[in-house]
């Protein structure tokens, strides 16, 4: 039988000892054996607890933008899939909150970012909260790397090209390769986005589709037959001073 003041020990010295791991290192370890498994496990856990207070920005941890994602461990997760401050425009700046890209006044220029990180294999949710005017072009959606993040003039530069898949949320349309494929979603009277809200991204990599959730409603599918590459979260602007923020959410639920 195993002594729960020795057990207690055990669980307060491993802690400490993770807490000073980087986090590829508690990967690793969570393979280690089942009770290590168990223990990073613990998604609320001090380790995870530690590490989120020492990573993430206290303007994100003090604001409501990660309400979404309610553990420690999600909410570092998010900070790692946040926008690129390396793969955006020169024009788009990411706010010291790290999940919020300001797009700066420029005019006669459409502005885009992708996510850091890009997924090819399995179901991948986030959301998306257009937090300044929409202007004239505002697209949400998903590119590879190949796709361009810069162009002159006010355009929807997402979905302007092969690379690229997009929802014009200004004219409810869908984008890719340069041409509409529709209307979206497929509602009578549809209604347009109301700047604050928050639209859930669904990229399935097995199933090659992209769809979309807003106020917690499925939209439906919007693109089938994506490619076998890896796709990134990305958003083009034109709006001065226009903010969005992107988080994270992982598998999403079904239903």
């Amino acid at each position: 039988m195993v002594d729960p003041v020795a057990a207690l020990c055990n669980y307060n010295v491993l802690e400490v000892i993770f807490s000073y791991l980087e986090l590829d290192d508690l990967s690793h370890c969570s393979q280690v054996c089942k009770s290590w498994n168990l223990f990073l496990n613990d998604e609320n856990s001090d380790v995870w607890r530690w590490h989120c207070l020492n990573k993430l920005p206290k303007e994100a941890l003090k604001s409501d933008l990660l309400s979404s994602v309610s553990t420690y461990k999600t909410k570092l997760r998010a900070y790692f899939h946040a926008w690129s401050p390396n793969d955006c425009s020169r024009n788009v700046y990411i706010k010291p909150n790290g999940f919020t890209l300001h797009r700066n006044p420029v005019a006669q220029s459409t502005d885009a970012a992708r996510g850091k990180i890009g997924f090819r294999h399995g179901r991948h949710a986030w959301e998306v909260i257009w937090e300044g005017p929409l202007g004239t072009v505002a697209v949400i959606g998903i590119s590879t790397k190949e796709a361009v993040l810069q162009c002159h003039g006010y355009v929807a530069l997402l979905g302007s090209d092969d690379q690229s898949w997009g929802w014009n949320l200004v004219e409810n349309h869908l984008l890719h390769n340069g041409d509409m494929q529709g209307s979206y979603p497929l509602l009578n009277n549809a209604p347009k986005y109301q700047v604050g809200e928050r639209i859930r991204i669904i990229l399935d990599c097995d199933d090659n589709t992209l769809s979309f959730e807003k106020n917690y409603e499925f939209l439906g599918v919007a693109f089938r037959g994506l490619p076998d590459k890896k796709l990134y979260p990305t958003v083009s602007a034109v709006y001065g001073n226009t903010e969005v923020s992107m988080v994270y959410l992982g598998t999403p639920m079904d239903g």
